[in-house]
This record gives structure tokens, sequence and C-alpha cells, in this order.
């Protein structure tokens, strides 16, 4: 054997050695998805890589034409296929009493068929229940995705949703707080049907000195600047910030304040009277004190639409029962019944919006995406 040979076989024998123990002495992970196209949602860009996952959780990123990082108890080529962090919806509803349990419990598997694989419970009265839930999702024996939840909303005496903390006084406030912290929830949601302006306030002060974080309605009777200093951490729906985007925004709480107007009577006049020197206080108000806005769009635009839109044929109703199919009823009953103005009025406050939650985002205000479904809403 010639010498060149000689020393070729030596290279080729070293290389298949080294490889072998570098192959063998990798790190197992109990998956890797090879080839996925991942989508960058900051940056837009799109790459091929391999992801490692172990213990549920992503491990690291590789480029998929380079030698793999690690070794795989499961493999999974997903070529051609696109790959994104999963999506949270962050105002939902599981509710209904003790005859929608099941059925509340059986969305938790559509969500994950939509890719949302977190959900944030805006307030229900199923809370042991979804507590309960959680627990299971966390520990594998139940298909769900993360579970946040407000439990119970806070609202005053002879509160529109069943299960809600009635707050009539200071220690009303007290036993409701001190509720939910037992309860262990992991936020604190406020709801305008009934409660004060002045209990309102109160609750979000006393609620950040403990430390909760607090999101809700606001209470009409209140200005939009009245919340923010009391501490509030998120605004659902975009109502409240409308009205601290309007020059008449005194002027229109004192008659609410009054009862001259009620809440649906403002909607126009909070609309025509809406400034873009106000609304750009506002926006830096609500970036500076870092407070989020949950637009809920998808119900805005649901329920704008009603009288056009027959949802009889809805895929989605093959997963619900009647009783849930049921709840609708007032909803769809109301859109059909309303005048032309008042339909009118809807949807121009709906297209609004669009623009509204547009600004917020180009202001740089923190928006969180929630569809606000459930029963009796979509």
């Amino acid at each position: 054997m010639s010498i060149f040979l000689k020393n070729l076989s030596i290279l080729v024998l070293s290389l298949f050695i080294l490889t072998g123990c570098n192959e063998n002495s990798k790190e197992m992970v109990d998956l890797i998805i090879q080839n996925g196209n991942i989508i960058n949602l900051e940056s837009g860009k799109i790459e091929q890589k391999d992801i490692y996952i172990s213990n549920g959780r992503i491990k690291e990123l590789g480029n998929s034409d380079e030698i793999p990082l690690y070794k795989g108890n499961k493999l999974i080529n997903a070529k051609g296929k696109y790959i994104l962090p999963g999506f949270w919806d962050n105002h939902v509803h599981f509710r209904g009493g003790k005859d929608l349990i099941s059925n509340n419990k059986n969305f938790l598997k559509v969500f994950l068929a939509n890719g949302i694989t977190t959900v944030r419970d805006a307030g229900g009265d199923l809370t042991p229940n979804v507590m309960q839930w959680r627990k299971s999702i966390s520990e594998g024996t139940l298909t769900g995705p993360d579970i946040y939840t407000s439990g119970p909303k806070i609202d005053g005496s002879g509160a529109t949703w069943a299960g809600s903390l009635e707050v009539e006084n200071e220690l009303d406030i007290e036993k409701a707080l001190d509720s939910l912290t037992n309860l262990k929830t992991d936020f604190v949601k406020l709801y305008d049907s009934k409660i004060s302006g002045e209990l309102y306030l109160k609750t979000i002060k006393e609620a950040e000195n403990r430390g909760l974080i607090t999101s809700g309605h606001m209470p009409f009777t209140v200005n939009l600047n009245e919340t923010v200093e009391a501490g509030i951490d998120a605004i659902e729906h975009l109502y409240y910030v409308m009205k601290g985007c309007s020059y008449l925004e005194n002027t229109l709480t004192k008659q609410l304040q009054d009862k001259t107007i009620g809440f649906w009577e403002a909607m126009p006049l909070l609309q025509e009277s809406y400034e873009e020197g106000t609304a750009e206080k506002t926006f830096a108000s609500l970036k500076t004190n870092n407070i989020f806005v949950v637009p809920t769009l998808h119900i805005g635009e649901v329920l704008s639409y009603l009288d056009e839109v027959n949802h009889s044929e809805d895929s989605y109703l093959k997963y619900l029962e009647d009783l849930f199919i049921k709840t609708y009823e007032g909803r769809i009953n109301g859109a059909l019944k309303a005048s032309a103005e008042r339909r009118r009025d809807r949807k121009e406050l709906n297209a609004f919006f669009g623009k509204l939650t547009h600004d917020l985002n180009k202001a740089g205000v923190g928006l969180l995406a929630g569809s606000d479904c459930g029963a009796y809403n979509s």
C-alpha cells in the first residue's frame, strides 16, 4: 500500500471514530422537530430550523443544514410546514352554571385545535372547575391550554353576572379581595354594571396596595384619568379608552352621573367628540403607566353584524350543546329588534374601534388580543 493510501485510510478511520464518538456523546432530548419554517413574529423573517425540545420546553434552535446538536427520542419532519409560537386568547369566559360545566370543558380542546395554547379567563361562575382543569392540564392528565383566571368578577349590588362578588361598602372590598387571594386567582377583574364610581376606584387602590393585578371595565361615572391614577393594570374593551379621548369627557361624565344620558346614548357623542390632541395625551398616559388594552375586536365584529349574518350553520355549533347555544338567543334577538339607527351606530362604532386599535398600537400602547368568547357572548 502506498504511503498516500495508508494515510488516507487512517484519516477516514479517524473521522469515523470521531464522528461516532461525537454522536454517542450527544445529549438526548425528548423531541426534535426538523426542517420547519420558523416564523419570527417580531421581524417577520422565516428561517428553516430544527427545534430541540425537552420536558415540554424548547431547549435550543439549530440550523437544519448543519450537524444536529442533540439526539432525539422522537423525530418529526416538518419540511414544508410553518411553525410559530402558540396564540394567546386574552379574554375568554368559562361560565353558565353547573349545566354548562361539561360544555365549557369541551372548549379546552377547541382552543388547542386552533393553535391557542394559553387563555385568560376574564371572569365567570365556574372558578372551582377552572382551577381543577388548570391543575389537570399542568399535570398532563387533561388536554387544554394554559389558563390564567380572574375567578369571579367584582361588581356592585345586584350584579349582572352570576357568581360576582358584590361590593356595597369598603368592608366588602376587603372581603372580595380576601376571597380572590384565597382562591389564588391570577388577577382581579372589575365590572361596571352596578358598582359605584367611588367604590370602583377604592377597589383598584386596595388591590394595588396588596400587589394584585387589576383589570376590567370602567364605570362611565368616572374619568379615565381617575382610573389610571388609581392604578389599573389593564382595560378591557375600547369604550373606556374612547371616553378618555373625548374633549367632552368631563361634560358627558357629569351627565352620566346625573343619569340624563345612558351608556349607549353616550357612544355616538363620544365618537363625535374624539379629538386627536386629547387622544395623544391619553395614549401617552397609558403607555407611561404600562397599562394594557384588550380591544376584543372579534366580538365587536360579530355583534355588529348579527342583523346581517346568519350564524345558524356555523361550523363551531357542532361542539356546543343545545343549552349553550340557547345562551346566545338574547344577543341575536337584541340585534334583530334594534332600530335602524341603533344598527347603524353599532357598525360605525365597530369601524371606529378598528381605527382606535391601530392608533393605540402606533402610539406604543400594549395591546392584548382577546375574543370575548364563551356562553352568552360569541
